[in-house]
């Protein structure tokens, strides 16, 4: 087979990572490769080239100034984003060579278009409902769909019938580490992801805390998290994935702390494959990849105060877990290899249809 993989055109597939759209897409396109499947990947320009995959170009938008001086146009972002996806669409419908068009972008158009493939349409739904992509799914009958957790899911029943396919960590990247003297946090510095509240925890509880991840909202970074950095709680910055692996498989446990529905939560199937136990707090599917023995979901509270204070109570549970039993845990649930399985699986059903 030959399956082409849609991701978004803000970031590079390349290390590090933007985030965990950018992780799974690279991660996905690397497991389809090793099982010797053709894959042609639309992402931003400089995508890591050792995928072995073709990059789907585009050519950049153009607009004069008269385009510009429209005093209805939106955001250039938003209408480059759109040309490129056309772009990538109309390039589509003209290939022979492709089983399966694999949408991973959260953008609208690849689902609208879809009926101009000669292809089957996947999209992966990585986020709770958008005001975007839930009007074009209602509209597109025949795009079959997958979600990264039975809460994603859920959340779009009314829409579409989604196949379960959860998300999954490499586990030789991901390997069994000794732990540490502190607690860890990573993932994009937003307020959505709240590593404030990590670090309000692991100062209630007294416990160093070490936050790493790309400062993907500056105003939130310098308000609400830069006030709370200490000698005991600091900033590791955007880390490598080598320099990642290292600080999480050699810290004492890993807080993740959604103040949003966490489609999936791949940070904390990273960090237990590492053997680094998690508390998480319950939002979305993070309950579904954090359950015992690998980790423990707290319930999130009224109050910020009050979730603080409940997660510092469980985190000595957490800490009492053991490393070698929670990679196991990983190994079993969240496992790289059985989530490619799964969509290569997904991929022939399709095209047999």
């Amino acid at each position: 087979m030959k399956i082409a993989l849609l991701a978004h055109d803000r970031f590079p597939i390349a290390v590090p990572f933007a985030g965990g759209l950018e992780s799974f897409t690279w991660y996905l396109a690397k497991g389809l490769r090793e099982r010797g499947i053709d894959v042609v990947v639309f992402a931003a320009p400089g995508s890591d080239p050792e995928l072995g995959a073709e990059e789907l170009a585009v050519e950049p938008v153009s607009l004069s100034e008269q385009a510009r001086s429209d005093v209805s146009m939106p955001p250039e972002g938003q209408v480059r984003e759109t040309i490129s996806y056309l772009q990538v669409m109309t390039a589509l419908a003209e290939r022979d060579d492709i089983d399966v068009v694999h949408n991973n972008s959260l953008h609208y158009l690849p689902i609208a278009m879809a009926q101009s493939l000669k292809q089957p349409l996947l999209t992966t739904l990585h986020t709770p409902n958008t005001p975007w992509m839930e009007p074009a799914l209602r509209l597109s009958p025949s795009v079959r769909t997958a979600a990264v957790s039975t809460s994603i899911a859920h959340m779009w029943r009314d829409v579409t019938d989604a196949r379960v396919i959860p998300n999954g960590v490499d586990l030789d990247r991901w390997s069994l580490g000794p732990g540490g003297d502190s607690l860890v946090w990573s993932g994009r510095i937003v307020p959505e992801k709240a590593p404030h509240l990590a670090a309000l925890i692991a100062r209630e509880a007294g416990w160093k805390l070490r936050i790493a991840g790309p400062l993907s909202n500056q105003e939130y970074f310098e308000t609400q998290l830069k006030p709370l950095l200490s000698e005991d709680i600091t900033y590791a910055g955007h880390l490598e994935p080598d320099e990642l692996h290292h600080l999480v498989s050699h810290s004492a446990a890993c807080l993740v702390t959604p103040q949003w529905e966490e489609p999936y939560g791949l940070v904390a199937a990273e960090s237990m494959a590492c053997g680094t136990p998690v508390l998480a707090i319950a939002r979305g599917g993070l309950a579904e990849v954090v359950r015992a023995p690998g980790g423990l979901s707290v319930l999130p509270e009224a109050t910020d105060d009050l979730t603080v204070s409940s997660a510092a109570r469980a985190l000595e549970g957490v800490l009492a877990l053991d490393r070698c039993t929670v990679r196991e845990h990983a190994r079993a649930h969240c496992s790289l290899d059985a989530t490619v399985d799964r969509y290569v699986d997904y991929y022939r059903e399709l095209v047999a249809q």
